[in-house]
């Protein structure tokens, strides 16, 4: 038996049917990645279902899109008409299973592969068959992630950079058996938001992480061994490489624990001494010394303005 096999005109169309098709868009996670992903979602004309572990959370998360889509306006980067109706676009899901009709559903949760696992192990059975799964993972497999669903051809890697309204680029991941027809409706997804696209391979930490974090880490080894203090690498690095934030702020804004988490990724995925955490992190992120979001970090945000922990 001859196997007939599909055009890749035939295949074109079915990514360009299942782009235009996407309606309806579920965020899971409504922290500041998902509300980010939710945000530009909604003003890109979808309807947006966010969901977290706690409605408290998604109130949250619609009061900060509601408040940076204000900002947005502030600037007259949009109009007060498109905040309104992008506010509108957006609902929120108490439960995994109201996300049911979605057309794509993105996963925007905390950075650990077990937390996810279960969460889609927890997702799929409420999903329509053709429905598209991404995860805006940092790091993780995406074959791995997708090996543990019930549709590996439509799981993807979709890693928005944080702030996602402010930030152009968006990192496509294609897991070993992400399809085709999921590749190109993601592209033009992402192309619809007004996005930048970068086409990763599967490896840990994909392109921008892969580069960024080693460079953060070994940011605090310099701190660490004592070569500098907090203000002098981070001054260092803003005037002597045109940055706009020093490392150290950096890592406090992207949060010490993912960065931790994103090294330790790159440590056992590659089996190479260069990407070891350093021990400073790991002593401030067992501290819970996370960085803004815990008003400290290798800064103290409590007062009126930052002050070096070191």
């Amino acid at each position: 038996m001859v196997e007939v096999k599909e055009r890749p005109a035939a295949r074109s169309e079915q990514a360009n049917r299942m782009a235009h098709s996407f309606h309806k868009i579920g965020v899971i996670g409504a922290g500041q990645m998902g509300n980010g992903i939710a945000h530009v979602c909604a003003l890109s004309g979808y309807h947006v279902l966010l969901n977290d572990i706690a409605i408290d959370r998604i109130s949250e998360g619609i009061a900060t899109i509601n408040g940076n889509l204000a900002r947005q306006v502030s600037r007259q980067r949009i109009s007060d008409e498109e905040r309104q109706a992008a506010i509108k676009r957006i609902s929120p899901a108490k439960t995994l299973g109201d996300l049911g009709d979605c057309d794509l559903v993105i996963e925007a949760a905390t950075e650990q592969e077990e937390t996810k696992r279960k969460i889609f192990a927890a997702l799929c059975p409420s999903l329509k068959p053709e429905t598209i799964v991404g995860t805006n993972t940092s790091s993780i497999s995406i074959t791995r992630l997708a090996a543990s669903t019930d549709r590996p051809e439509r799981f993807i890697g979709i890693h928005f950079m944080n702030p996602v309204p402010l930030m152009e680029l968006v990192e496509v991941i294609r897991g070993i058996a992400t399809d085709n027809p999921t590749f190109e409706a993601t592209k033009q997804f992402v192309a619809k938001l007004g996005k930048q696209i970068s086409v990763s391979e599967d490896f840990p930490a994909f392109i921008v992480n892969r580069i960024l974090l080693p460079m953060i880490n070994e940011a605090i080894y310099t701190l660490y061994e004592g070569v500098g203090n907090v203000e002098g690498i981070d001054n260092a690095m803003r005037l002597g490489a045109h940055h706009p934030m020093g490392p150290l702020e950096l890592a406090d804004f992207i949060g010490l624990d993912i960065c931790l988490s994103v090294m330790q990724v790159l440590h056992e995925g590659l089996a190479d001494s260069k990407y070891r955490p350093c021990p400073l992190l790991v002593k401030y992120v067992e501290a819970g010394w996370l960085g803004r979001k815990t008003q400290r970090g290798f800064y103290d945000y409590r007062g009126d303005k930052p002050v070096p922990t070191r």
